[in-house]
């Protein structure tokens, strides 16, 4: 990588992620953890990467845009009856108060910001 001045870039597949048990009444199925590393603030906005591994779990989202950077798995949004697949590349919102569930068959790892 070629550094710019007032640029810092970031490898998203290299940062060390810290990982959690989800809460045992949002498992779903499995036993998934996830983690957040903010990396930074843009505009006002905060960024960074995200982690789930495999499993199941319910949540309800912030207002929110990402990129699948690896992995796999699906969000079910439960007020609308959609599912959406994921797989690396995959661009996406969230928006806050949705209830989704996500299903996780491949650590999945996204870049995000909120919005």
């Amino acid at each position: 990588m070629t550094a710019v001045e007032g640029l810092d870039p970031v490898v998203a597949l290299a940062v060390d992620v810290p990982l959690d048990a989800v809460q045992v009444d949002d498992v779903l199925d499995g036993e998934p953890a996830t983690g957040t590393v903010v990396l930074g603030e843009f505009d006002g906005r905060e960024y960074g990467v995200w982690e789930i591994t495999p499993g199941a779990m319910s949540d309800v989202e912030n207002d929110e845009f990402f990129v699948v950077v690896a992995g796999a798995g699906s969000v079910e949004f439960l007020d609308d009856e959609v599912v959406v697949h994921l797989v690396p590349g995959s661009v996406m919102t969230l928006s806050a108060g949705a209830r989704t569930i996500w299903t996780v068959t491949q650590t999945l790892r996204k870049v995000w910001m909120a919005t």
